[in-house]
């Protein structure tokens, strides 16, 4: 006999039955659409391309040059056998020391060197996901909230309020001045929260910036501490694209400004890091909690144990990021490659009168549709996003999974497809683009979309569009790193 869902709700934990991780935004279901029918050259040609998922594969040539040059590296070789016994019984949460000496170096690197980072601060996790729910667990009791400027990352409503019950406030920010966070939008997302009598324990940014892909002058970062300084809250900073910024302005870490002479209590001060990103290792599950507060370090190592990074994994990293000359060389290509793909993206789009938010940073575009709603609503942009799914083929993101304010907006992923995807992907959208605008309009069929809609080109045939050969898309993002 069945369990009806009045006997799961009965029998299991509100987590169990709830909607809390959020699985039902268009963030995922765009992830479904993929998983359902994914790209292939040959074996789908017609199939959807995965542009909704940040992952960094551009550079992994080098990745594996290095590996075939060091196979001491893993302790699954002849040449790393020896110390397998030694890396397969560490139980210490603190983590190996090499590992955390490696990961800090890097760190400093991937930031120009302008700040050093204390390898004992640093607590490991099984990667941003878990570091930022850590953080949260840290600083935060169930019912308190952060203050989150918008549009910000869908997976922050999972992370750090499924399990933690901590609430996160959007702080407005507009199209009108590039989504810049202003000091008097913390000030009225503060005030309001006040009047609600919700408490405030902290502030949560995004570094370069996830989906804008800008990043935060000084001024603006001097401001944020500024800011919390006053309120007496907590300042998390995810860092994690902090090595995906390709040209000026530089990327600045919030660990640079507290060694500014600026006053600041730096026990309110956190940065949450991770290799997902920066590397392309989100397989690895590789997150880093870094604080500058002794208490939240010593909870933090505590709380790690719920999701360590395997041994095995941090002997790996650890020997990677220890080769300064490899990791130099990686950066300088990762930013050069990533800067390459954005300029063809963006030029591209640009020539079928589509821009782009401007940006420096991060893994994906942030793609103005407005024009082409049939109306300036969240409904106009939902089915428009549907047609781009169901008809286009290509998962990318509209803006209101990101909470974005405005209509019209959609992250658009670069970095996790060779060239020959990106350019089938780019001749899809822009032909799209040019189509007559009643193209546009959803297309239902006795109340349920179409997926095997096919729109009418006037310039090329999408069969013949999707059929130029290349390597096979990234495997559902389903069951990889989701950020």
């Amino acid at each position: 006999m069945g369990f009806t869902v009045s006997n799961q709700q009965q029998l299991l934990s509100k987590m169990a039955t709830g909607n809390g991780h959020g699985e039902n935004s268009p963030y995922f279901d765009g992830w479904k659409a993929y998983d359902s029918n994914p790209f292939h050259p040959t074996k789908n040609p017609n199939g959807v391309i995965q542009m909704g998922l940040a992952e960094n594969q551009l550079c992994f040539d080098l990745i594996e040059e290095w590996v075939l040059k060091n196979p001491e590296a893993s302790i699954c070789t002849a040449a790393g056998v020896n110390e397998f016994k030694d890396i397969a019984i560490f139980q210490d949460y603190h983590g190996l020391p090499e590992f955390r000496n490696a990961v800090a170096n890097f760190m400093g690197k991937t930031r120009g060197n302008q700040v050093t980072f204390d390898p004992d601060r640093i607590v490991m996790s099984g990667g941003a996901t878990g570091a930022h729910e850590m953080i949260a667990f840290c600083l935060a009791d169930p019912g308190d909230a952060f203050l989150v400027p918008v549009p910000y990352y869908p997976g922050f409503d999972r992370d750090l309020g499924w399990r933690t019950g901590v609430q996160l406030i959007p702080v407005a920010c507009e199209s009108s001045n590039s989504f810049k966070v202003t000091r008097a939008a913390l000030e009225a997302a503060y005030e309001k929260a006040q009047k609600d009598n919700i408490r405030v324990k902290g502030l949560l940014i995004t570094n370069p910036s996830n989906p804008l892909g800008t990043v935060l002058d000084r001024e603006t970062l001097r401001s944020l501490v500024a800011f919390i300084n006053e309120k007496k809250i907590h300042l998390v900073c995810d860092e994690i694209y902090a090595a995906t910024v390709f040209s000026r302005p530089s990327f600045i870490s919030i660990a640079e400004i507290i060694e500014e002479d600026i006053e600041c209590d730096r026990n309110l001060v956190h940065i949450v890091y991770s290799l997902s990103k920066d590397m392309g290792f989100p397989g690895f599950r590789v997150g880093i909690v870094y604080s500058y507060n002794d208490a939240v370090v010593n909870c933090a190592r505590k709380m790690s144990s719920f999701g360590l990074v395997s041994t095995q994994t941090q002997h790996l990293i650890a020997s990677m990021l220890s080769d300064n000359d490899f990791v130099d060389r990686f950066i300088a290509q990762s930013a050069k490659r990533l800067k390459a793909r954005h300029m063809r993206l963006t030029m591209g789009l640009a020539q079928v009168g589509t821009s782009c938010l401007k940006s420096n940073g991060g893994l994906f575009v942030w793609m103005d549709l407005h024009k082409l709603l049939k109306e300036q609503t969240f409904e106009a942009e939902m089915a428009l996003w549907h047609t781009i799914i169901h008809e286009v083929k290509l998962n990318v993101s509209p803006g209101s999974s990101f909470h974005c304010p405005e209509p019209g907006w959609f992250r658009v992923c670069f970095a996790n497809m060779d060239d020959k995807t990106m350019e089938i992907a780019l001749t899809r959208i822009r032909t799209f683009v040019l189509q007559d605008k009643e193209a546009v309009a959803p297309r239902k069929n006795n109340g349920f979309w179409q997926s095997n809609l096919r729109l009418s080109f006037q310039s090329r045939r999408m069969e013949d569009i999707m059929m130029s050969p290349c390597i096979m898309s990234p495997q559902s993002p389903l069951v990889r790193a989701m950020t």
